[in-house]
């Protein structure tokens, strides 16, 4: 209760805090989403948009990952998400989620932020969650690996929302280059969350270190794909925390890129 009080008390937007309780409790899943009002709201928000940009392309179907599954909360919060929106839009999702099922490896060197991981952290109990898991799709083993046969492997819809939750630059870069597999596997631009680019004092995560030196880098050597900023997002009345680790990938050269979606009669 105490918790909750001084959270409540230090909110900048208290009655909004309030409403958006509110509305959790009471709303529709489309009230509460374009609010934040839910749990994981930046994986409702990611999936929902890519789900409308589905189907404003036609799309039957789309894929969701998660790279970084630990215990399974997300994967298991983005499962309810999935069928919410698929409720809502008409529209299928499949959901991927990528873990060694061993906690992480050990740090490779300063730019895996090894002050603030360590390896093992985060280990998965895998039968537990396997039977915990109604329409999700684990998939187990080093990224390194998973990452070259997976497209073979599965074949999945276009990809719409990726969440990337690695912690480490290492292995961020290695997921980050499966969006190189060609435009039958992607939505023209697809919906992604950084998980670890925030932070706080301790982990003090910049553009020279972790996720964020994965993105740049990724950016620096793809003139056709690329990761930008959700400036919509960074523009609201009021920004919450996760609207900063919200990134658009952009493939400028998918053949339905400039396809209209916008509104006809303005």
């Amino acid at each position: 209760m105490y918790k909750k009080l001084k959270n409540l008390i230090l909110d900048p937007n208290p009655l909004r805090a309030i409403a958006k309780k509110i509305i959790q409790k009471f709303g529709s899943y489309e009230q509460r989403i374009r609010i934040g009002a839910t749990d994981y709201p930046y994986y409702g928000y990611c999936v929902y948009n890519a789900a409308i940009l589905a189907r404003k392309l036609g799309y039957k179907r789309i894929s969701v990952l998660e790279f970084g599954v630990a215990k399974g909360d997300g994967l298991k919060n983005l499962e309810w998400h999935a069928q919410e929106i698929s409720k809502l839009l008409s529209i299928d999702i499949d959901i991927y989620g990528f873990d060694t099922g061993e906690g992480l490896p050990e740090p490779l060197d300063y730019r895996d932020l090894p002050y603030h991981f360590k390896g093992g952290f985060y280990k998965m109990d895998i039968p537990k969650l396997q039977a915990q898991l109604r329409r999700a799709k684990l998939v187990l083993g080093d990224i390194k690996e998973t990452s070259k046969n997976f497209f073979e492997k599965y074949n999945p819809a276009p990809i719409g929302a990726i969440m990337q939750d690695l912690d480490f630059y290492s292995s961020t870069v290695v997921a980050l280059s499966m969006l190189e597999a060609g435009e039958k596997y992607y939505l023209p631009r697809v919906f992604c969350y950084f998980d670890d680019t925030v932070g706080t004092e301790v982990e003090l995560y910049n553009d020279f270190t972790g996720e964020r030196l994965a993105i740049n880098e990724f950016n620096q050597v793809h003139g056709d794909i690329k990761l930008g900023l959700p400036y919509h997002l960074l523009a609201r009345r009021v920004v919450e925390s996760w609207h900063h680790r919200i990134w658009i990938c952009h493939f400028f050269k998918h053949s339905r890129y400039n396809e209209f979606i916008s509104m006809e009669d303005r």
